[in-house]
């Protein structure tokens, strides 16, 4: 009787899996097509397969935007719409689900669908001509949709990508992981702690993402500080290579007057950095404390909490997160909760609410289309004043000379008398803010006398060097701002004040330097190194030996240059991340090992141990790499291949130079690592940029549209 059971059980769980197969695609029915047909596209190729796209309206540019990003990336790009739509667990399996974990706990949908109806008509219009083009490409192309009833989207699905991507770019998935975890949360100005309360040591994968993901560099120039008196920006923004947020490069024209030049990630109708006519901007990523905890205190059935004085329900809400299983998708039930704070997490230490800047609002949307438009300083920084970007720092320059730095934020209003960097009491209103500060209580330095401002993911006191400092002082430290420097600051000060007079060619200089400054981190690391007692070990001895000799730069043409790279990438990123510092000797006998098994000796080559591998067969580049993950040309982060390189997935991404002459007019040059079409192996642009890439070498951006149509460029409508 018990085995009948027992297999009358099996049957029943296989008949369900069978049937739970089917009941994702039909349960997760499409929204209805948005309603927009384009009046005039035109998309032309250029020579690197880079689009320009052309349209008599906005939304007619928008909707090309779309359809020529799908010609190059749409596997990348129905990922990006599955998280929007709660189905990245039904596409991506386990990891995916734990995205729609998040959007569900944010209430992302709840926050779109109460926000749509109320964006500016343009804004509207511009989203869902965006939707239309993918579905378009969908309609035309059925053998590339990877999952049942993702299409058609609406303008709707792709503003929830803003929503729900914009908090992961200052820590919200960190602060979330630790949480579920049942970590304590580390708190920006502090180290990541452990469950002991202790500084962090292992690696953290929240959300699967790598905290050391952060990154960028960017400069300006000014006028009086050219040779030419030209005015000068440098984007050059360190994203993953592919995936989700890697950069895709592409030049708009409408006859509304957006035109604009730069790179967006996908799901997105517009640029995010690059310049118009008039003006251009690029980011890096700041730290400010935007994320609050409370805990929370519940009562016995753990289902009121007390707040006031009073006891309220803590909401909650049951999600089914469908989580594909080899060949079936499988419904699994969570729970989500939320209190007046904010998303809940309950843990084995109880519950917190999460509290974070930008919270349930999708007014970033409408602030990065009105910066593309801007066509002067008072227009751009109207836009910059709608705060509907939560965190990223702006680095600024235009025709007429100006140039600046915003440390831009969304800093709650929080009050005096809590200790905002530790667990907050939820149980009072008092410690609960509700409105965010003005902007101009942002950090900002414009127009320095220095005539540059630069900013590599360091503390916005130091932008322009010695004498043009913000003052920390002036600012409240309620705001949270960082005090953390990298190599690539204090690199990048260095540089420019001992450069005097910056043309075009040592700007180029700067922005391709490979050197450790001889101070801070890298040097402490170093010295520790040299100071470990390794006398009983030949190798280890050799090893110090050679780091002497070591010239402090990773250009691959000194000794001990793939040497220092492996040594150097730990202690960067536990200074980065604020955690402990590694144990030094098993990093040391860890880079020796590496070194000796598979590459026979401690010397290799820079260029031979650090690589540019893309693709396979035929279509495959496997090219020499310079720079390191904290130096100004940046090869951030690796994977370790069988043979023993170091295939290089992050760090110098999409760069851009842009230069507003004497006489107003501007022209700009560009690089990625790979090429226009990524994902597509067979497509000529897969990887035609990579030779240029590793020699430092640029390619014109045709922002001109007589330049590209005598370029012999290829035009076409989709």
């Amino acid at each position: 009787m018990v085995r009948r059971a027992f297999l009358g059980l099996i049957l029943l769980l296989v008949l369900g899996a069978a049937s739970l197969a089917l009941w994702e695609p039909l349960t997760a029915a499409p929204p209805q097509a948005p309603a927009f047909k384009p009046s005039e596209v035109r998309i032309a190729r250029d020579k690197f397969g880079v689009p320009h796209i052309f349209g008599k309206t906005d939304a007619d540019v928008a909707y090309g935007v779309a359809y020529a990003h799908a010609e190059d990336d749409f596997s990348t790009l129905q990922e990006v719409l599955a998280m929007t739509r709660g189905r990245a667990g039904a596409m991506l399996g386990e990891d995916g689900a734990r995205i729609d974990y998040v959007g569900a706990l944010l209430g992302v949908r709840a926050t779109t669908a109460r926000d749509w109806p109320k964006l500016p008509d343009d804004v509207r219009k511009l989203f869902t001509a965006y939707a239309a083009g993918l579905n378009r490409y969908a309609d035309k192309h059925p053998d590339e949709v990877r999952l049942s009833g993702l299409f058609p989207v609406t303008g709707e699905d792709v503003v929830a990508g803003f929503v729900l991507r914009s908090p992961f770019f200052f820590g919200l998935d960190s602060v979330l992981g630790a949480l579920t975890e049942g970590r304590p949360v580390g708190r920006e100005g502090g180290p990541v702690l452990d469950a002991s309360g202790a500084p962090e040591t292992r690696p953290l994968t929240p959300v699967g993402r790598d905290p050391s993901e952060n990154g960028s560099n960017a400069m300006a120039v000014a006028p009086a500080r050219s040779t030419d008196g030209a005015t000068r920006l440098v984007s050059n923004s360190h994203q993953p290579w592919t995936g989700g947020v890697a950069w895709y490069e592409l030049v708009v024209h409408s006859e509304e007057g957006w035109d604009f030049a730069g790179a967006n990630f996908p799901g997105s109708p517009f640029p995010f950095l690059g310049h118009n006519k008039y003006l251009g901007w690029t980011n890096t990523v700041n730290r400010p404390d935007l994320i609050d905890v409370y805990k929370l205190v519940l009562d016995e059935s753990g289902t009121k909490y007390r707040f006031d004085g009073a006891w309220r329900d803590l909401e909650q809400e049951r999600i089914w997160l469908r989580v594909k299983y080899g060949p079936l998708t499988i419904p699994v039930p969570r729970t989500v909760y939320r209190s007046v704070h904010g998303p809940v997490v309950k843990n084995d230490n109880g519950a917190f609410a999460v509290r974070y800047a930008g919270i349930d609002q999708s007014q970033m949307v409408t602030q990065y289309y009105r910066l593309n438009k801007a066509r002067n300083f008072a227009e751009w920084r109207a836009a910059m004043a709608m705060q509907g970007v939560p965190a990223t720092n702006f680095i600024y320059a235009d025709a007429a000379g100006n140039i600046g730095l915003f440390y831009n934020a969304m800093f709650p209003d929080r009050p005096a008398g809590f200790d905002w960097r530790g667990t907050l009491p939820g149980d009072t209103s008092k410690a609960l803010w509700q409105a965010i500060l003005p902007f101009d209580r942002v950090p900002a330095l414009v127009n320095p006398r220095s005539g540059y401002v630069i900013n590599a993911n360091n503390t916005p006191w130091v932008a322009a060097g010695p004498g043009d400092e913000l003052d920390a002082a002036a600012f409240s430290p309620l705001l949270g701002v960082e005090d953390d420097m990298t190599n690539r600051a204090a690199r990048l000060i260095e540089l420019f004040e001992e450069s005097g007079q910056i043309d075009e060619a040592r700007l180029k200089a700067i922005k391709y330097d490979t050197a450790y400054a001889k101070n801070g981190y890298a040097k402490a690391w170093i010295d520790r190194i040299l100071a470990l007692d390794v006398k009983r070990d030949p190798a280890l001895v050799q090893a110090q030996d050679l780091l002497r000799q070591w010239d402090w730069t990773l250009d691959g043409k000194g000794r001990g240059d793939a040497l220092a790279l492996m040594l150097l990438r730990p202690a960067n990123g536990r200074h980065y991340q604020r955690r402990a510092a590694p144990d030094a000797l098993t990093v040391l006998r860890d880079t020796v090992a590496h070194l000796q098994e598979y590459f026979s000796g401690l010397d290799p080559k820079l260029g031979t141990v650090l690589r540019l591998r893309h693709g396979e067969g035929a279509n495959r580049v496997d090219l020499p790499l310079d720079g390191g993950n904290d130096t100004v040309r940046a090869s951030t982060l690796w994977d370790v291949e069988p043979d023993g390189r170091l295939k290089v997935r992050h760090g110098d991404s999409f760069i851009m130079f842009i230069t507003w002459s004497k006489d107003g007019s501007v022209r700009s040059e560009s690089i990625q690592p790979f090429g226009a079409a990524t994902t597509r192996p067979d497509s000529p642009h897969y990887n035609d940029q990579a030779p240029l890439f590793v020699q430092h070498k640029l390619k014109p951006v045709l922002f001109d549209p007589a330049a590209l149509k005598a370029s012999g460029a290829r035009f076409y409508r989709p």
